[in-house]
């Protein structure tokens, strides 16, 4: 298995999505799904982590009077 910390938000939210199917369908045995439900609450940990810090470098971009891009303001100054 991938380090969880060393995946991209589509590959965690991909895994997460197995896991939670798996668990739904009652594929695993108790011990399984015990483990199971620890590396999903890693993964959505991971993913929220992930859109966090793509929410922050989120820019809006300011245009001049004639509508071209003239910069861009960090989110935070929204």
């Amino acid at each position: 298995m991938t380090e969880i910390e060393n995946m991209s938000f589509e590959e965690a939210m991909k895994e997460l999505e197995a896991t939670v199917s798996r668990l739904e369908h009652g594929e695993a045995t108790l011990e399984e799904a015990i483990k199971l439900y620890e590396r999903g609450a890693a993964l959505r940990a991971h993913c929220d982590k992930r859109l966090r810090e793509a929410e922050e470098r989120v820019e809006k971009i300011t245009l001049a009077a004639n509508g071209q891009p003239t910069g861009t303001v960090p989110a935070e100054g929204l």
